[in-house]
């Protein structure tokens, strides 16, 4: 079986008791990663479990090795399993599924079901619960991190490296987002900070000087707890930058959102009775 190399993880973990039953529909691809997901749901598999061999899979399965592969595949896609090579390797239930998020948001941006307007849209909205919840739980270090974080975004800044300054920039909400100390909150702004990371690039460096003073006020508005101030701060920064992408591109809802005002030109006076 072909595996990624992984460094992570137990070397020699115990198989899994798991219950998997022989495949009967045609659709064998779809119900072999079902009844993993089930036996995870249901506990018999935990993370850190080591599924049972490919050749015993396969025949618990009743099916080829190819049509297992192509499962275990999906669900290491997923971020479900991890896939290790070597003689302590084979495939683990992984702890790490927020890649799964990235990548799915990824995708969608990419076939264009998530348009820029509703990406930058979203971070504004998520990161407004980001700053009230880090107003509460910053501690001494994170307010250190965040100020480091801005004084090497200006360096940055000043050597006119736009890729390293747009990463601070992406790493100092990355930050926010962990000073939550919730997973779900972390998994899914790291996911929407990937994409929007990777729209900031494909637009190319442009002109921001109003952010690091922004981002000035915001910190002082954070280490005094004004939760009120700093969520202000933020959002009239990431509107105003929201307002800086959008007209770097063609939004493809600008379309969509001139229709119903030029059917309205074109439609009929409604005649009353008389």
């Amino acid at each position: 079986m072909t595996v990624a190399n992984s460094s992570r993880g137990p070397k020699s973990a115990p198989a899994a008791a798991a219950n998997f039953r022989r495949i009967r529909s045609s659709r064998a691809f779809d119900e072999i990663a079902a009844q993993i997901r089930t036996e995870l749901a249901e506990g018999r598999l935990l993370v850190g479990s080591r599924l049972p061999s490919e050749r015993a899979l396969s025949e618990q399965f009743g099916v080829s090795r190819n049509t297992l592969r192509e499962a275990l595949r999906s669900l290491e896609h997923a971020g479900l399993i991890r896939l290790q090579k070597g003689a302590s390797g084979g495939a683990f239930i992984s702890q790490d599924s927020g890649e799964a998020i990235a990548t799915g948001l990824m995708d969608l941006y990419h076939v264009g079901t998530i348009l820029p307007a509703q990406l930058t849209e979203a971070r504004i909205w998520l990161e407004s619960i980001v700053v009230r919840e880090a107003c509460h739980r910053a501690t001494q270090a994170d307010i250190d991190a965040l100020n480091r974080n801005i004084d090497e975004a200006q360096d940055a800044r000043k050597r006119g490296d736009f890729d390293a300054r747009a990463e601070k920039h992406i790493a100092f909400h990355r930050i926010l987002a962990r000073i939550t100390n919730n997973p779900v909150m972390v998994i899914v702004m790291n996911g929407v900070l990937d994409v929007l990371s990777h729209f900031v690039r494909r637009i190319g460096d442009y002109d921001n000087d109003f952010v690091l003073p922004s981002r000035r006020r915001f910190m002082k508005h954070l280490s005094e707890g004004d939760v009120t101030a700093a969520v202000s701060e933020m959002e009239a920064c990431l509107k105003r930058l929201q307002r800086n992408y959008l007209s770097r591109v063609e939004p493809r809802q600008g379309v969509e959102e001139e229709k119903p005002a030029a059917a309205k030109k074109r439609r009929a006076p409604v005649r009353t009775g008389r």
